[in-house]
């Protein structure tokens, strides 16, 4: 085939009068297929203003990486503070704000490590709310369970300090450990292999139990004083849905241009942050005019703004976050097995962004190859994360792909910048702290809200399911009842389980008090045994979603296209020794004998189907 295209090439040079060798007809294919694969990028472009691979001015980059750490900031917040009530860590512990500051750090580099070495994809890490309903159920263990307040009370501070950092080490080492998972599936390519055997119907539950088991947490705190939640709930509500069409004019430079006013929709990427300065405010008027109680017995008294400022303090201005901070971190079986679920959620949502983030940067959809790079990376985040003590895996925050939507710059350098953001705002102790002394009705009220997000977004996947299917209707109503019951019932009986093994007790106690391990694993039992056809589980628009072929993008590309998902250097070495990269799952040379193309001559290039002697498969006027 290609001797003989270039056999009618000589022939044609020989005819216009010119001859050429066979080094200069491949040179000048493939200059044309370069030129060709840019002009198809340019026109996937469409109304980006940056795309993957451009880089905005500094000055721009710094503003918009910014942006992302604002949009991730409320995430962040919320897992800190409850992991620290989970932890028995006190109210007004100084270490409440270096672990908002070491989460924030390990966010930051775990997500550069990602856009550099990764996925490839403008995409931010930081910390799951999957591990963290892990993390709940596991200090739950009557081991770990929080002593009664009187017996705290008494306790020295090295006594109290150590309360906290024994639970931290427990945890911290289990999510090193099960995050191993995620470095063995990407290193092995088994991504594809896992995500055939859970569809929308078994993910749904799973999702949708993550917020709804988190509901007692965010009542507590909320209950502390309602007005003051609700004001949080509304000022939220009013700005995310309510303002989000309008835009605020703001004064901004340009070299060409000069100084002049562009309108930004302020109020659809900031709204938490805005809604908590303004909660913040009503209960600084509050206090200081003494219309909250100023006794602790007091219902309202958690609303004051004073109770916790011996936090800012008492903080440092400079903190440097660093690996087994708070101790050699521990490992059990029980904290291990435990964390397996949160693992396997994560990386499903996580796989699910990737395609997200593509489809919202108009690049092209990722390859098997940048899959799997995408989980080994997380898996070696999830490690650093435990190391340093976090007290949370990562995963990628859908709220910032939210952001690269509405600015339109899908920019790596940007990500990039917002994880280099993170990590220094992270090393300013005074600014973690200030945050650790927000009042817990408004961060109650922004649990509320947020929870309620994440059990919608679950819901979300049953878009592709026949929901008038009976058979759907039992996997869902069971699944999700049976993963509420289960654990209620097992906190208020926690003595019954007794097999005569204790670790065997601890086992089935943490995963039967998961929820989401509950109602996902009778979901995906169900609808993997159940029959049901592939378009009444939804399994058939699922996979559409995770295809290396994007029909409705029409990405039938080649090499030249897909570069965009290769490493930053060395890549001219891999291609060099193709015979042996070609069997690693996370090379870009990588031959996925796990696609189900009907191409009749398929390599698999860069995890795309194509024909070997292809550089490009469409061309810039059939792709528009």
């Amino acid at each position: 085939m290609r001797d003989r295209r270039l056999l009618d090439r000589k022939e044609a040079n020989g005819r216009s009068g010119e001859s050429k060798s066979e080094s200069e007809i491949l040179r000048d294919r493939q200059i044309s297929s370069k030129e060709e694969a840019q002009q198809i990028l340019q026109n996937m472009k469409g109304d980006m203003t940056y795309g993957i691979a451009d880089s905005p001015p500094w000055f721009l980059s710094i503003l918009l990486g910014f942006q992302h750490y604002l949009s991730m900031f409320g995430a962040i917040l919320a897992t800190s503070i409850m992991l620290a009530d989970a932890l028995c860590m006190s109210k007004t512990d100084e270490a409440r704000a270096d672990l908002i500051a070491t989460m924030f750090f390990v966010s930051g580099l775990v997500t550069i490590l990602q856009v550099l070495f990764g996925v490839r994809l403008p995409v931010v890490h930081g910390s799951s709310l999957a591990f963290l309903v892990a993390i709940v159920a596991i200090l739950a263990l009557p081991k770990w369970s929080c002593p009664a307040p009187e017996i705290v009370a008494n306790m020295t501070g090295e006594e109290r300090e150590e309360l906290w950092q024994v639970r931290m080490r427990e945890i911290q080492g289990n999510i090193a450990a099960s995050s191993g998972l995620l470095v063995v599936i990407g290193l092995t390519g088994l991504v594809g292999i896992v995500l055939r055997f859970i569809g929308p119907l078994a993910i749904t539950p799973t999702i949708v139990l993550i917020g709804l088991s988190l509901f007692d947490q965010a009542g507590e705190l909320a209950g502390s004083h309602w007005g003051i939640s609700v004001f949080t709930m509304v000022i939220i509500t009013i700005f995310s849905e309510y303002l989000k069409n309008v835009s605020v004019p703001c004064y901004v430079w340009n070299r060409s241009s000069g100084c002049r006013v562009k309108k930004y929709p302020l109020f659809t990427i900031l709204p938490v942050i805005l809604a908590i300065a303004l909660a913040w405010l009503l209960c600084y008027i509050l206090t200081v005019t003494d219309a909250l109680p100023d006794s602790i017995e007091s219902y309202g008294y958690p609303a004051r703004t004073d109770i916790r400022m011996n936090v800012f303090y008492n903080s440092k201005w400079f903190y440097i976050p660093y690996p087994c901070q708070w101790g050699v971190p521990t490992v059990s079986i029980t904290g291990f097995i435990g964390m397996l679920p949160a693992v396997l959620v994560a990386m499903v949502d996580s796989v699910g962004n990737y395609y997200a983030a593509a489809r919202i940067s108009m690049a092209p959809p990722p390859p098997t190859h940048a899959i799997n790079r995408g989980i080994f990376v997380q898996g070696i985040g999830g490690m650093i994360s435990g190391i340093w003590g976090c007290g949370n895996g990562v995963s990628v925050y859908s709220e910032n792909i939210g952001v690269i939507s509405i600015t339109k710059v899908g920019s790596r350098m940007v990500v990039i910048i917002a994880g280099l953001i993170m990590m220094l705002l992270a090393m300013l102790g005074k600014f973690g702290a200030l945050f650790a002394a927000i009042p817990d009705p408004v961060i109650g009220g922004m649990f509320c809200i947020l929870f309620g997000i994440v059990t919608a977004v679950g819901l979300t996947n049953l878009q592709f399911v026949d929901m008038n299917s009976s058979r759907n209707l039992f996997i869902i109503g069971v699944s999700i009842f049976i993963g509420l019951t289960m654990p209620n019932w097992i906190k208020n009986n926690k003595g019954t389980i007794n097999t005569g093994v204790d670790q065997l007790d601890q086992i089935i106690m943490v995963l039967l008090s998961t929820g989401m391990f509950v109602g996902g694993i009778i979901a995906f039992v169900f609808d993997n045994t159940i029959p049901g056809t592939e378009e009444e589980r939804g399994i058939s628009k699922w996979r559409n979603i995770f295809t290396e072929k994007d029909k409705e993008l029409n990405m039938a590309v080649s090499t030249e296209v897909m570069k965009c998902y290769e490493f930053p250097f060395g890549n001219d070495l891999i291609h060099k020794w193709r015979h042996i990269t070609q069997y690693i799952p996370m090379c870009p040379t990588f031959v996925d004998i796990t696609c189900s193309c009907n191409c009749s001559k398929c390599k698999h290039k860069n995890g795309l189907c194509g024909d070997e002697d292809t550089a490009i498969l469409i061309t810039p006027k059939q792709y528009s």
